[in-house]
């Protein structure tokens, strides 16, 4: 949190500024969190978009499983990574949340590109 309260705590103290200190610090929780949900889903829409177009016959048949596992794995990698830093701590709760991110756009990319699919 001391890594992203640089540029989040004067937006936040700019924007409530009657606000208290517990306040803010849940605010900036749950910024961070939504931040988290964010970043892995554009991965997974990436991954989605890559995979569902594939020359690899396999890759395109079942490219949601493979966005979803490259979600999950860079997750744990980013997680374990973060475990081995003095400033950081890792959480089997964030791997959940990057992989939710990552699941729900990997949804909605599903039911975009059936939809696309039928029309052609």
């Amino acid at each position: 949190m001391s890594e992203t309260s640089r540029f989040i705590r004067p937006l936040l103290e700019f924007l409530f500024p009657n606000t208290t200190e517990e306040t803010l610090v849940i605010y900036h929780g749950y910024i961070r969190k939504f931040a988290h949900l964010t970043e892995y889903a554009i991965l997974a829409f990436w991954a989605s978009r890559a995979f569902s177009g594939s020359s690899k016959n396999i890759l395109r048949r079942v490219w949601y499983l493979f966005a979803l596992l490259l979600v999950l794995l860079v997750a744990l990698i980013d997680e374990t990574n973060q475990s081995f830093l003095a400033s950081r701590t890792g959480s089997i709760w964030d791997v959940g949340l990057d992989f939710l991110g990552g699941f729900m756009a990997t949804l909605i990319f599903y039911f975009v590109y059936q939809r696309q699919t039928k029309e052609i």
